[in-house]
């Protein structure tokens, strides 16, 4: 087994690389507006797309949301509790976090299934209504902790979004 640590490079993303933001921010701190986010997101899926076409950098997005996900829970959640303590430490965070508000609608236990809102969602809420769910980040995200949490590989779907017209983000989560 290769124990050698490699080499850091911004274009791999490992935990580490997030950097000391607090000692590198020391006068601006850790928080920013969500517009200077939205503004990073919605460029590079600008870009994204044109280039690759609308699909596919839907599906970098979601691909980069499951990494970040994934990671997230890892370093950020414990993983050790039992699902509704888990689920109360997600909200908590997110929360704490300013990323959104997580409630949980459902969740078929025999099944696995799960039904979530984001109210106030860090990528979407007040943005232009244009009759289209636009929040694949999230998805992604979802998926990676949900999969982090259970150990099982989920599909997960936005069912309504703030950019269908809807005031809360909605996904579905089925595993498998």
């Amino acid at each position: 087994m290769n124990t050698e640590k490699q080499p850091l490079a911004h274009n791999r993303f490992i935990w580490e690389n997030l950097g000391d933001v607090k000692g590198g921010r020391g006068d601006l701190g850790m928080e920013m507006p969500v517009l200077v986010y939205r503004l990073m997101q919605y460029t590079m899926l600008d870009v994204l797309s044109r280039d690759c076409g609308g699909e596919r950098a839907n599906g970098y997005f979601r691909k980069a949301g499951y990494l970040a996900g994934m990671e997230f829970a890892k370093h950020m959640l414990d993983l050790t509790v039992e699902f509704n303590g888990f689920v109360a430490d997600l909200q908590k965070t997110l929360k704490e976090l300013k990323i959104g508000i997580l409630r949980m609608e459902s969740y078929v236990e025999d099944t696995g299934e799960i039904v979530l809102t984001v109210a106030e969602d860090l990528d979407c809420s007040g943005i232009p209504v244009t009759n289209e769910t636009v929040c694949y980040y999230d998805e992604g995200f979802i998926e990676g902790i949900l999969e982090a949490y259970t150990g099982v590989k989920y599909t997960v779907r936005e069912i309504d979004c703030w950019a269908n017209g809807d005031r809360v983000c909605r996904f579905r989560g089925t595993p498998g």
